[in-house]
């Protein structure tokens, strides 16, 4: 019975990648954590797989909610590169 839930550390961590972006299935999910409790190296990598995913929602809700604006003499300096051009 248990032999269905067995999978390799790459198919693993290719789930784990899929489950944090909610793409996994419900039973890709079951054989991930059977293969977590198993496997200390690929618990580890959900772990920091996990965390890192956490930082960079973190950052990018962060960078979203900064409005970023060119000071005049920076658009300036951009209105003379972009003339050159033409």
């Amino acid at each position: 019975m248990f032999k269905r839930f067995k999978i390799t550390c790459d198919e693993a961590t290719s789930i784990c990648d899929k489950a944090q972006y909610n793409e996994a299935s419900f039973y890709e999910k079951i054989k991930l954590n059977w293969h977590l409790l198993t496997c200390k190296i690929c618990a580890l990598y959900s772990k920091q797989n996990r965390k890192m995913s956490d930082i960079f929602k973190m950052k990018a809700n962060n960078c979203k909610n900064e409005t970023k604006c060119l000071s005049n003499k920076e658009k300036e300096a951009l209105k003379e590169q972009l003339s050159q051009f033409n």
